[in-house]
């Protein structure tokens, strides 16, 4: 195969794993990452460049001395409560760089890209599980940059010969569950990474942020996805765009909804820890229940997951958050 792909922000989380996947299906991949949450030690496969999507000429010249068959862009900010504090930032890092990345594209001739968005773009549901054709309504500035990167790439593929893949995650969890990857940054925002460290004991405690939404325990509900079936949609979507599909965006989710305390439930009972859960009031910008609606991709890209397990999500973050630790002891 030895097609060359663009991986921006692939020394993080999710991108991490997606190069992994990419580099065992014989793609060349060339990353490029400031590296500012990503680590360099979660790339497995390929050649980072370590860069800004802010610089454009930077980024002019990684197009011009390579010659890239399509490109797969993750790099952006992610966190709704920061984003409610630092907007600008949001609106930068996201939406103004993938406004540079995007000219990057067109003077490069790149007529495939997968973007990674988010089902924070839907905002308060009006039914669950939500569907691709709901209306985009979010309600904090993290899916509004997100939204907005939508809509440039949208308008720039309407002008152009650009065809795309937008997925919309819901909330991605787990490793890969052969321990050699998983989420490093220190600043862990997602719930499930959270709990595993009070349940190794690396928090002290466990908060819930808010007991009064409108579902049956009173605390929000999410569809979590295990990250490894998020990265082989990825792949499903690049090899989709080759043999010549039209542009679309998919929903990334099981269809199954967890609240917070089902998750926190499930830790103690996984890891055999309990911990003290403290009960606060809910965060700006967080909706009470959204969960997927996944047929589309399942029936157009032919996704199959194999992680669709709360259990199985829990189990290998677990796994990974003990590695680490262990690595971080030994002398």
């Amino acid at each position: 195969m030895n097609q060359q792909v663009l991986v921006t922000g692939g020394a993080g989380y999710i991108g991490s794993h997606v190069v992994r996947q990419l580099g065992e299906a014989g793609y060349d991949v060339v990353i490029y990452d400031n590296c500012s949450t990503g680590s360099p030690e979660s790339i497995l496969h390929g050649k980072l460049i370590v860069g800004d999507l802010a610089d454009s000429d930077h980024l002019h010249q990684v197009f011009a001395n390579h010659k890239f068959s399509a490109v797969l862009h993750f790099a952006a900010s992610i966190s709704v409560p920061e984003s409610v504090a630092h907007p600008l930032e949001y609106y930068a890092n996201n939406t103004c760089n993938t406004l540079n990345l995007l000219r990057c594209c067109n003077m490069a001739g790149i007529k495939k890209l997968i973007f990674s968005s988010t089902a924070a773009v839907y905002g308060e549901v009006q039914s669950n599980p939500v569907t691709e054709s709901a209306p985009t309504q979010p309600i904090n500035p993290y899916g509004r940059s997100k939204l907005m990167s939508e809509w440039l790439i949208q308008d720039y593929a309407a002008a152009s010969d650009l065809r795309y893949v937008i997925l919309r995650y819901f909330i991605v969890a787990g490793a890969e569950p052969g321990g050699r990857l998983g989420q490093r940054s220190p600043k862990v925002t997602h719930l499930i990474g959270a709990v595993c460290n009070a349940a190794l004991k690396r928090r002290s405690e466990v908060e819930i942020f808010g007991t009064d939404f409108p579902t049956p325990d009173g605390t929000g509900i999410r569809d979590y996805i295990h990250v490894e079936d998020l990265a082989a949609a990825h792949l499903d979507g690049l090899r989709y765009l080759e043999r010549g599909g039209t542009s679309e965006i998919f929903n990334c989710g099981y269809g199954q909804g967890y609240s917070v305390r089902q998750v926190i439930e499930r830790v103690k009972a996984i890891s055999r820890v309990d911990f003290p859960v403290i009960e606060t009031c809910h965060r700006p910008g967080d909706p009470d229940c959204v969960t997927a609606c996944a047929d589309k991709i399942r029936k157009v890209l032919g996704w199959q997951p194999k992680y669709n397990n709360l259990d199985t999500i829990v189990s290998t973050t677990l796994k990974w958050e003990m590695q680490r630790e262990t690595a971080l002891c030994s002398p």
